[in-house]
């Protein structure tokens, strides 16, 4: 009888490994650790915006002067996403998020001792950059430990804790700025994440895919963690299949080869538009009910609201995406995104109740919309470009969330009315529908193609 020595050696895929294993407690650390991280992402991202006025008082600035210190934390983010995230696949998601978390909260704290305008317009710009880099390095843990059946719902997930971030900001700078001025928010916004960045270093756990080729052991040891009945003799082989590309090109390349190419442009092209649509509401609305006799109270909440129903709808469209299939469930949603602006453009003239319920109802597709997107890209891209494709992604994204508001601002300051202004963002969004539905055919050309690479699931 043959040696139980001399039977082949039994091998698996990565991905089958984690796709063939039910979701358990560690999955539920991971999305909790990667949740805090998005939590406190928004956290710091939003209260920039309820500090700024408290700033201009204080050092008797013009309004014009806050723009600089808002343009900055965008241009760190966009820092962050193009250039700071791509270093994952030299150091490791774990290691970029516990850096870029401590950065962001010891720049944050610094911010909280600037003694002018310049000083804080650097630091929010140093502070973007920390919070640029970790956000697409977190969804990507929380996407590759989740099995293909669940990875929209868990990054859907942890992309709605970014926004109850934002809740968060408005709750927490009413009650602490009013009674203690806007250098305790920088106070807390920094000692948080320093906090959770010692957290991360006890529990986060590193990507298999980063360390299968460098680190076996360690691999090994978090698989088991994924998997406690994996057998010792069983070998564990990277997720990509035979047939792809296995020459090592910098990530940002693989994108924009011909394999890519389509697909990551039709991508970028709705991660702006609705980005731009987003930016736009969030920054406009208020202003546009405050310009239509509505009192304030009703534009404040009017815009939490879009907020609150992108969180409603997300615990909705990411258990669809992984049924239906991504591309056709956020086509839809974008389609109904086109019906919902295009009813509030007649509800901002109406009475109250009736934009509450208008905004509510756009914010489940514009908010909802951003995080069903980002979900989309974790979906698309393969674990070896995957932080690229969506900090790249998140990146290009902001052009839209920049020119969004600008344009808007032309409109109105050209005599535009509010009602035609949110007709065009409806129109902007059959845009974003039509493209990602193009996407599903580039998609599914590049799955059948003798390069294809990691199989996206569902159409």
């Amino acid at each position: 009888m043959p040696s139980q020595l001399s039977q082949p050696r039994r091998t698996v895929r990565l991905d089958e490994l984690i796709d063939g294993r039910p979701v358990g407690g560690f999955h539920f650390l991971v999305l909790a650790l990667t949740g805090l991280v998005m939590f406190l992402d928004g956290l710091d991202t939003q209260a920039i915006s309820f500090v700024a006025p408290a700033v201009a008082r204080e050092w008797s600035l013009p309004v014009a002067a806050l723009g600089p210190i808002f343009s900055a934390s965008i241009v760190g983010l966009m820092i962050g996403y193009l250039v700071l995230s791509p270093l994952a696949n030299r150091v490791g998601h774990r290691r970029l998020v516990i850096v870029s978390t401590a950065l962001f909260g010891v720049f944050t704290l610094l911010c909280a001792l600037a003694g002018n305008e310049t000083q804080l317009i650097v630091l929010r710009l140093l502070t973007g950059a920390g919070l640029g880099a970790a956000i697409p390095s977190a969804v990507a843990l929380a996407s590759e430990f989740a099995p293909a059946r669940r990875r929209s719902t868990f990054v859907m997930f942890i992309y709605c804790w970014l926004a109850l971030g934002f809740v968060a900001a408005s709750l927490i700078s009413g009650a602490v700025i009013p009674a203690w001025g806007w250098r305790p928010m920088f106070v807390l916004g920094g000692v948080l994440p320093l906090l959770l960045a010692l957290v991360l270093l006890g529990f986060l756990p590193d990507s298999p895919s980063y360390l299968l080729p460098r680190d076996a052991a360690r691999a090994r040891a978090t698989l088991c963690r994924v998997d406690p009945q994996l057998d010792p003799q069983t070998q564990v082989l990277p997720a990509e299949r035979a047939g792809s590309p296995v020459k090592a090109r910098s990530p940002l390349v693989e994108l924009l080869r011909r394999h890519w190419l389509a697909s990551t442009a039709l991508l970028w092209l709705a991660f702006m538009l609705n980005l731009g649509v987003f930016y736009a509401v969030q920054s406009w609305l208020p202003t546009i009910l405050g310009r239509l006799g509505h009192a304030p109270s009703t534009a404040v909440l009017a815009t939490a609201l879009t907020t609150i129903g992108g969180i409603a709808a997300a615990l909705v469209i990411g258990p669809l995406m992984d049924r239906r299939g991504p591309f056709g469930t956020l086509g839809v949603v974008y389609l109904l995104g086109a019906v919902f602006v295009s009813v509030l453009a007649f509800a901002v003239t109406g009475q109250s109740w009736l934009v509450l319920g208008a905004a509510f109802l756009a914010g489940t597709c514009v908010t909802g919309g951003q995080m069903s997107v980002v979900a989309l890209a974790t979906v698309l891209y393969p674990p070896r470009i995957r932080p690229t494709g969506v900090g790249w992604a998140l990146g290009i994204g902001r052009i839209g969330g920049i020119l969004g508001p600008l344009l808007v601002g032309f409109a109105l300051g050209g005599g535009a009315a509010p009602r035609t202004v949110f007709v065009v963002m409806g129109v902007v969004f059959l845009v974003a529908s039509g493209a990602v539905l193009a996407l599903a055919r580039v998609s599914r050309s590049v799955r059948t193609g003798s390069c294809a690479a990691q199989p996206v699931s569902g159409d």
